[in-house]
């Protein structure tokens, strides 16, 4: 079962109902789940090499996040925050979960993914009994959150997928290196052709929203809350840092690692914002931490 299912499940926010589209990989009755979730402007295709690896250990569940990829938009674009990607998971995982006798998942976020996990396992009589964070904390460096605000909003057009393809590889080299190949696919995975044939990103231009109403002030409480819920983890918990990563710092690592559920810190050479896990070396680091040797 190599080959992933792709499925959908509806939730609900304050402003109606949405559709979230999810891949799934392996035996649909296998009581071990690993729930994946990609960075804010990434989908669940991010995790097909991984996916492929793990899946004769798990059920692999790889949703796109609502606003991106195959799942729906939300009507008011300003609930495009953690809070309501929570909910929507929480959905998700019953659905994954339900009449099946399994008592909860193991989870793998990048970025905003991680944060989506955070947050979820934070809480009372959680279903995450194992967290794996890559390159994301609680304390985020604004001229990154900065930076990715300003790629967020851009509405950019492409008269062809080489040309579309080529931006994507320029604005994600701190992925670090990758084939031609690899590149291509990274790039595949969040490009659409509209019917004028013009290429263009994947998700909803209004995601940009709660970055640029963002303030001084709601950053830092923002910062409070996550490190207050990053204090009540009690799963064991393994923190990935690139180690050019210029959104999560050393010393937030660090500190990630010395308090709360005192992660287990590695950091990856030559990468920055943040491991693809599409490499043999960084699936292992995954496997030895969520399967063992």
């Amino acid at each position: 079962m190599s080959e992933a299912r792709i499925k959908s499940v509806q939730c609900m926010s304050p402003a109606g109902l949405h559709q979230m589209s999810y891949k799934e990989w392996g035996d649909p009755a296998n009581p071990r789940v690993l729930v994946c979730v990609h960075g804010v402007t990434r989908v669940g295709d991010d995790f097909d090499s991984l996916a492929r690896a793990l899946a004769g250990h798990y059920r692999v569940v790889a949703p796109d996040v609502v606003g991106r990829g195959r799942s729906g938009r939300l009507a008011n674009p300003q609930l495009y925050r953690v809070p309501q990607y929570v909910s929507d998971m929480v959905t998700l995982i019953a659905r994954i979960t339900g009449g099946n006798g399994i008592d909860g998942v193991d989870w793998f976020g990048t970025s905003m993914g991680g944060l989506i996990g955070l947050a979820l396992a934070s809480l009372p009589g959680t279903p995450v009994r194992k967290l794996v964070l890559n390159d994301i904390g609680p304390t985020l460096d604004p001229a990154a959150l900065l930076r990715i605000g300003d790629y967020i909003g851009q509405e950019l057009r492409f008269p062809t997928f080489d040309a579309a393809a080529r931006f994507v590889r320029e604005v994600s080299q701190s992925f670090g290196e990758h084939t031609e190949e690899e590149w291509r696919k990274l790039a595949a995975d969040v490009l659409r052709q509209e019917p004028d044939g013009q290429w263009v990103r994947h998700y909803d231009m209004g995601l940009a929203l709660p970055f640029r109403s963002a303030t001084p002030e709601s950053t830092r409480a923002d910062e409070a809350m996550l490190w207050a819920a990053y204090d009540a983890i009690a799963c064991p918990t393994l923190l990935v840092r690139g180690e050019h990563s210029d959104l999560l710092s050393r010393a937030t690592a660090a500190s990630m690692a010395a308090r709360g559920p005192r992660a287990t810190l590695v950091e990856i050479a030559n990468v920055g914002h943040a491991p693809t896990f599409i490499h043999d070396d960084q699936i292992a680091i995954a496997r030895q931490f969520l399967i063992g040797t």
